[in-house]
């Protein structure tokens, strides 16, 4: 396997599939000759033409709409946001049109449509860039989303959603796309989407958490066992819905505590779901209430300092997890 890094893999995914198959292109601001916002497509457009990758201009609604009308004629289009927080200028043909329509035809019209790009808060750049919308876009029956934490599941998750006959949400961490890690060269490696992962396998505890979240999840149990002797597992979600209950809740059922890391809002966001389902299907096997870590319930800042404390850390992990177990710091 090769080490590569997040962005790395993405773009070997999307040339993969290029190759693969050739009703698959790329379109969205700057993503063919300026070779993308965040670098997502560099080197694409040299290698394989305007055909494949076209430059959009700033009219995101008009190229996702364009994107969902070329799926219906047996084209494969990945849709990319200069950033995430962008898709809600196209909000009505992403949800009310891409997600309801193979139901509105009674299943005779598929859209497989992948929109990506990078999300969440971290690079300073204020509350219009910055949001986290995976709870928004899975209260929409029909959409799949997905939002991978490591190299290789950026790269078998995407190549998996490209190959979907649904439309898919494919939200990308800003903070993780220079990460490196190990990556099967196989070009037919794809993960299955619905399937989250156990992360780190542990007995005391269950971090479940999703996108950049897994890595600060990762860290808090590192610092957990040295410090404190606390086994914490981490389940990586890696897809919102369809969400893998089985996992969590096999994964519940064995450390009997269990603590939601998320960096969506905390009103309404990804755990407030997952926090119904465990106290629905697996409360008798709680030793204590489901405890949640959210991002700050405000804008992003353009301030750095101050955008730093908005998003959960392992530090912020590690200091719950010792209030759960009542040890004093």
């Amino acid at each position: 396997m090769a080490v590569i890094t997040y962005r790395q893999a993405l773009k070997d995914a999307l040339a993969e599939e290029i190759e693969r198959d050739e009703n698959v292109f790329i379109m969205g601001e700057e993503v063919a000759q300026y070779n993308g916002a965040y670098k997502v497509t560099e080197g694409l457009w040299k290698r394989f033409g305007d055909k494949r990758l076209v430059d959009a201009p700033i009219s995101e609604a008009g190229f996702i709409g364009l994107g969902i009308g070329a799926s219906f004629l047996g084209l494969r289009p990945v849709i990319e946001m200069m950033f995430f927080s962008f898709v809600y200028v196209a909000w009505d043909q992403a949800v009310n049109n891409a997600s309801s329509l193979r139901y509105m035809s009674g299943g005779k019209i598929n859209c497989p449509i992948v929109i990506r790009g990078p999300a969440n808060a971290g690079t300073n750049v204020g509350a219009t860039h910055s949001h986290t919308p995976e709870n928004l876009a899975a209260n929409f029956p029909g959409l799949k989303v997905v939002v991978p934490a490591t190299p290789a599941d950026a790269k078998g998750l995407l190549k998996s959603s490209i190959r979907d006959n649904d439309p898919v949400f494919f939200m990308e961490s800003t903070l993780l796309y220079g990460n490196e890690g190990e990556v099967p060269d196989d070009p037919d490696f794809t993960i299955p989407l619905g399937k989250a992962e156990v992360k780190l396998e542990g007995s005391d505890i269950t971090l479940v958490a999703h996108g950049a979240m897994v890595l600060e999840a990762l860290k808090a149990a590192k610092i957990l066992k040295k410090e404190q002797n606390i086994d914490a597992e981490v389940v990586d979600l890696r897809s919102i819905r369809p969400l893998d209950k089985e996992t969590i809740l096999k994964s519940v059922k064995k450390t009997n505590k269990v603590l939601l890391v998320e960096e969506n809002k905390p009103f309404c966001g990804v755990g407030a779901q997952i926090s119904h389902l465990i106290q629905r299907e697996a409360f008798d096997y709680l030793d204590s209430p489901v405890h949640r870590i959210s991002a700050v319930d405000a804008p992003a800042f353009y301030s750095p300092p101050v955008e730093k404390i908005q998003v959960p850390s392992a530090d912020v992990v590690v200091r719950e997890v010792r209030h759960m177990f009542q040890i004093k710091a």
